[in-house]
């Protein structure tokens, strides 16, 4: 293997980037890790997560000997490849904002010019718009560095696949990892570290950077479109008299050109990268002069989702009734709201005049500051006491939610089946 790779740089520490510094160092490469944000870079230099995610301080602390971070780019010089993981925020058109992705390669291509060092490898890991790696990332890199990208220094697209709640495990034992490559030697040496850094055998998948972009955005596409038509499918068995979803889901998922991953009855997809993902496809179709209609109905399903859940919940309480939304996170095991169907329906049932209370085991005000308008429940003995509370709707499946109990005469919305059958006067037709 060419100039195999041992000391790295990964630039922001954030939600992924802090979990690729650590699990890196963990693993047995010399790691430094970048920020802009002190409070983030004396937290790792102290052993401390930054960020909260399962299974982080266990790796900060197994790494700890070869991991340290610093507010200074420039000495991200000494490494020999640098991870990117900026945000990368939506634009109004769908497409991806590379704002943050220069100004956080910029003065490391200042800096190793400075140096004259030479066969750097940059790591794109936050997800790109098609295209702009070739047509942005790049010529600024050869502009800033006065060097050829491909001879002088290489670069690699590298989108990890991962769920928030668990980053670690999905890094360390991915199914597919994504090499898009500048030139076969910059894809060789990032598959070489990747050989030693998983600790299963993954699918390592080279292949251009353009080609790489579009497969990272198609998988996530592909997934919505998965839990779209599940949806959709509820739709329709909840107005057909003795259909059953699970039953349905059930016999669909045995088949196995289809599979039964994501093939349940719950409510819509949200969090930060599948709804950007899907709309983001849509973008690039569009840029070809092409349409991709599947993306584009998967959106409008999961739209139609949230306000069906809404429509259910409001039937289920009279004008200005007390309802509790259980679970706002988009997802269990993390207190992301973005995008969340507990988020749509507890802000949409408020402007409505409802009195909204929120609870959730991860997601509170100080971490998911868009929950600061509702009252919140401390704990599920604090419903099970309220006399005010009339419905109450399970929006995230929290395994903590399985068998609620509540009061006989409160009304229940549990599109995810946790806590039993129907109570109150709910009849099964109504429940969302």
């Amino acid at each position: 293997m060419t100039n195999q790779l041992q000391s790295v740089s990964v630039f922001g520490l954030g939600k992924l980037g802090s979990c690729i510094a650590a699990t890196l160092a963990q693993r047995g490469f010399d790691v430094l890790g970048v920020d802009i944000d002190p409070e983030k870079v004396a937290r790792i230099n102290a052993g401390q997560p930054p960020v909260e995610e399962p299974r982080l301080a266990e790796s900060i602390a197994a790494g700890r000997p070869r991991l340290r971070a610093t507010v200074n780019p420039d000495e991200a010089v000494a490494t020999q490849a640098t991870f990117f993981i900026p945000p990368s925020p939506s634009l109004p058109d769908g497409s991806f904002s590379n704002e943050y992705l220069l100004k956080a390669m910029y003065p490391l291509a200042k800096a190793l010019r400075a140096a004259g060092k030479k066969h750097h490898l940059f790591v794109v890991s936050s997800t790109t718009t098609p295209g702009a790696v070739q047509q942005v990332i790049i010529p600024m890199l050869e502009k800033e560095t006065g060097w050829v990208c491909g001879r002088d220094f290489g670069v690699c697209y590298n989108p990890e696949f991962i769920a928030l709640g668990n980053v670690i495990q999905g890094l360390l034992e991915p199914d597919l990892v994504l090499i898009g490559e500048s030139d076969p030697e910059s894809g060789e040496r990032l598959e070489g570290l990747y050989r030693r850094y998983n600790s299963n055998q993954p699918r390592l998948a080279r292949m251009s950077i353009p080609s790489a972009e579009l497969t990272k955005i198609s998988v996530n596409s592909y997934i919505t479109m998965k839990i779209s038509f599940t949806n959709q499918l509820r739709l329709i068995a909840d107005q057909l008299p003795g259909a059953d979803i699970r039953d349905i889901l059930g016999a669909i998922g045995a088949d196995t050109r289809i599979g039964s991953k994501y093939l349940r009855p719950g409510l819509s997809y949200g969090g930060p990268c599948f709804p950007r993902d899907n709309r983001l496809l849509a973008y690039a179709a569009s840029q070809v002069g092409l349409e991709a209609p599947l993306a584009a109905a998967a959106d409008r399903v999961n739209e139609l989702t949230k306000q069906q859940l809404m429509e259910r919940v409001r039937a289920l309480a009279a004008p200005g009734d007390a309802v509790a939304v259980l679970g706002l996170a988009y997802k269990p095991d993390t207190y992301i709201v973005e995008e969340s169907a507990g988020l749509y329906l507890a802000q949409h049932l408020k402007r409505l005049g409802h009195r909204v209370f929120v609870h959730d085991f991860a997601a509170t005000p100080a971490n998911s500051p868009a929950l600061l308008e509702f009252e919140a429940l401390p704990d599920l003995n604090a419903l099970r006491r309220s006399s005010e509370i009339k419905v109450v709707a399970i929006c995230c499946p929290w395994p903590q939610y399985r068998g609620l109990s509540l009061p006989a005469a409160v009304k229940l919305a549990d599109p995810w089946g946790l806590a039993g059958g129907p109570r109150g006067e709910t009849s099964e037709a109504d429940r969302a």
